[in-house]
């Protein structure tokens, strides 16, 4: 009888589905290579050795810096089985939103690919911890002057294939995974092996995961729903992952069939953009059978099923509780619900946001959570122990998110915290944006809010500037300035000058009613202007490059 994977931890299913499942294929890189499961949990071992021979600690945070792929994939399974905590970075990240992860992680350790060693180089005056560098790729010349150690990936990832013998209980801190805030710098979520082991439970009970099902995995793994529902869930129940390292709306279906995928997850803007793509006679055929959905926007659900024949499963979730809310999977879509609390892992209210009184069934307010059982949501903020304390409030914790639930249980989502800013799956820090813009010497004040995108509950950026008096800045240098010191996702689509930013008597600046105005006459756009942040960014690398 084949064993029960799903309660247990990280390393232990690891370990076992090695000896279960054997060369049965687990990894499929799109274009590369095929790795079985019992050579996976030998280059995970290999790899924990390796991080133990550079005097790796147990607990301590070690960071990954590079895009979707098998090497990237083992070097998180061998921090975990070294009992370390893995740090994903998101490789967007440059300037001050990278400065402030790498800091607030104090990890001396990272796996980096080649061509994001110049970003460290940019803020090497602000790493203070930072002592060794694992490249992946050692063959192109690095730069002489590197401060760091370098170690190439190939000294760890040869080391032996023995167990390390490091043990994780349930309430160790298996990851840390950076996610945007409001009004100050990305929060740390500190996630225990009880945590993600739940949130690969639930992916794999959410969709009905087996061992013949194929999961094709593009969400980037500083993401925690490619990272744990995909290839944590997979490996619970003996399945296989496609690796993806972007995402095409093109190349979706084409990539589905060419590689037998069964199951994906894809965000709500995504989907648009898939739906997006004229309609074709092989539409249908394709081996796709469900699809995880964040939302699965209300106005295509449901001719995006009966085009593509896909079953579409539409979640609520975060980072710091996992995903509670599931569309129960026998139940047909009930467009715009979340799904249903899976309630012997939690309890869910809907408070007032000011006075946490419980609001009567029906009227929206609060999504507020807790855990029916130890160490399955996030232990608190990395370092930030006023974000943790804020986030807890009368026992709860309190996630921003608006909605209601109906009289027989079903859970609405309606709109999210006022100053979050959410673009294409990316939470993104207005703090992060605001704090870049203010060192350009001709912007006095600023403010960044989200406005409504082209698809359905998402944003783009847009930068209110007061520009400092006597100044002629113009929107093209702001967005130049900018491209050059924040992650691409970050860097505003619209801007507009004020003379003045709504604050409250006590001087509190008033997002809302910035969010509420929208775009007017006076507001400038970087997409009509024909100002594309990639060329950009490739011309910024073509001038680093050549000095």
């Amino acid at each position: 009888m084949t064993p029960d994977l799903t309660k247990a931890l990280l390393p232990d299913v690891l370990k076992a589905r090695a000896e279960l499942s054997g060369e049965k294929p687990f990894l499929h890189a799109v274009g590369g290579a095929v790795v079985s499961y019992r050579l996976t949990y030998a280059r995970a071992c290999s790899i924990a050795n390796g991080l133990i021979a550079l005097s790796s600690e147990r607990n301590e945070c070690i960071l990954i810096m590079a895009a979707n792929g098998v090497e990237s994939v083992l070097s998180w399974l061998g921090i975990a089985l070294a009992g370390a905590t893995e740090v994903a970075i998101n490789t967007g990240y440059r300037g001050k939103p990278l400065e402030h992860v790498m800091q607030n992680s104090q990890a001396r350790l990272m796996f980096i690919e080649a061509a994001y060693i110049p970003r460290l180089l940019e803020i090497r005056e602000s790493l203070t911890h930072l002592q060794t560098l694992i490249v992946y790729e050692t063959d192109s010349a690095l730069p002489d002057d590197l401060p760091w150690k370098v170690v190439p990936f190939a000294t760890v990832y040869d080391c032996p294939s023995t167990p390390p013998g490091r043990e994780s209980e349930r309430h160790d801190i298996a990851s840390v995974v950076y996610t945007s805030g409001t009004t100050g710098p990305s929060k740390g979520v500190m996630m225990p092996h009880g945590q993600i082991s739940l949130f690969a439970r639930l992916g794999v009970e959410g969709v009905r995961l087996t061992a013949d099902d194929a999961w094709y995995c593009f969400i980037p793994l500083f993401h925690v729903a490619g990272k744990f529902m995909a290839i944590f869930g997979t490996m619970m129940v003996g399945g296989r992952v496609i690796l993806d390292s972007q995402f095409s709306p093109e190349e979706w279906f084409p990539r589905v069939r060419q590689y037998g995928a069964t199951v994906a997850l894809v965000h709500g803007p995504l989907v648009e953009m898939i739906y997006k793509l004229p309609p074709a006679p092989e539409d249908a055929d394709n081996p796709l059978t469900r699809i995880i959905a964040s939302p699965l926007p209300a106005k295509i659900a449901v001719d995006f099923e009966k085009r593509f024949k896909v079953r579409g499963v539409e979640t609520w979730g975060m980072t710091e509780v996992t995903v509670p809310i599931w569309q129960p999977f026998e139940e047909s879509l009930r467009v715009g619900c979340c799904g249903k609390l899976r309630d012997e892992h939690f309890e869910l209210r809907i408070v007032d946001p000011d006075t946490d009184i419980e609001m009567p069934v029906g009227e929206t307010g609060e999504f507020v959570l807790r855990p029916k059982q130890p160490s399955t949501i996030m232990s608190g903020y990395l370092r930030m122990p006023e974000a943790t304390l804020g986030a807890w409030r009368n026992l709860w914790f309190h996630t921003g998110d608006l909605g209601y639930v109906d009289a027989e249980g079903y859970v609405y989502f309606v709109d999210r915290a006022k100053e979050r800013i959410r673009r294409r799956a990316e939470n993104i820090s207005s703090y992060d944006i605001e704090a870049s813009a203010l060192e350009h010497p001709e912007i006095a004040e600023c403010a960044a809010v989200g406005v409504p995108s082209e698809f359905s509950g998402d944003d783009d950026v847009k930068l209110y500037v007061i520009a400092v008096n006597g100044t002629s800045l113009r929107p093209e240098e702001i967005i130049r300035y900018l491209a050059g010191r924040l992650p691409h996702f970050m860097v505003p689509r619209y801007i507009e000058f004020t003379g003045a930013l709504p604050r409250t008597p006590t001087g509190k600046l008033q997002k809302a009613i910035l969010k509420g105005q929208g775009n007017t006459g006076e507001t400038w756009d970087r997409k009509t202007a024909g100002m594309s942040v990639g060329d950009l960014a490739r011309s910024a690398a073509r001038a680093e490059g050549a000095r």
